[in-house]
């Protein structure tokens, strides 16, 4: 055999190991999992149900964004206390400040879970 030949049945075969592999590999994958209140006895209740998850998990996302402002600022006004244009009361400030937004957005997110 030639060597051009030789390696396009080298790329022919890889192509064909490649391609069938996927089909061997029959893995059992789970579910779709229900909403946490159930499935509902409709498709509106389910989908409703759905949008209360939905909800929920934006909530989450929302706080967790909020912590992390908090701890940006903070992270920033320790630098600069380091570099004189801060004192130490506005990093404790910063603390108090930040500790009660995310109090109140905790808060804020349960009240807004129970309307739904």
């Amino acid at each position: 055999m030639s060597q051009p030949h030789r390696l396009k049945s080298l790329v022919w075969s890889l192509v064909l190991a490649l391609t069938s592999a996927p089909m061997l590999a029959n893995a059992a994958l789970p579910g779709a999992q229900a909403p946490t209140r159930g499935e509902g006895s409709n498709m509106m209740q389910t989908f409703q149900n759905y949008a209360y998850d939905g909800f929920m998990l934006l909530g989450l996302v929302l706080i967790g964004g909020a912590m992390i402002g908090v701890a940006h600022h903070a992270y920033g006004t320790y630098h600069e206390i380091h570099e004189g244009k801060k004192k130490w009361r506005d990093l404790g400030l910063t603390g108090v400040v930040g500790a009660c937004l995310i109090g109140i957005a905790i808060y804020m997110v349960t009240k807004a879970t129970t309307v739904l």
